[in-house]
C-alpha cells in the first residue's frame, strides 16, 4: 500500500506515468528532479503519510524511490 500511494504521488508530482516508476527510479537521473522538486515532494509525502518533518541531511540520502519507501516504512511502523 505504501508503494502504490508513493508511486501515485510521484507520478503526479513529476507528470509521468505510474508504470515508469519502480523502486530503482532515481529522482535526479530518471525524473530530472532539482532541489525544489525534492522539497515539494518531501512536503507532499509528509502530508500524505503523516510522517514527521524530514531534516535536510536526510533529504540528500533519499535518491531513489526505494530509499523514500524504506524511509516512510521506518517512520510509520
Amino acid at each position: 500500500m505504501i508503494f502504490e500511494k508513493l508511486r501515485a504521488l510521484i507520478a503526479e508530482q513529476f507528470s509521468v506515468s505510474e508504470d515508469t516508476i519502480d523502486m530503482d527510479t532515481s529522482f535526479t537521473d530518471d525524473l530530472g528532479a532539482d532541489s525544489l522538486d525534492v522539497v515539494e515532494l518531501t512536503m507532499a509525502i509528509e502530508e500524505e503519510f503523516d510522517v514527521p518533518e524530514t531534516d535536510e541531511e536526510m533529504l540528500y540520502k533519499l535518491s531513489t524511490v526505494g530509499d523514500v519507501y524504506r524511509y516512510i516504512a521506518s517512520k510509520i511502523d
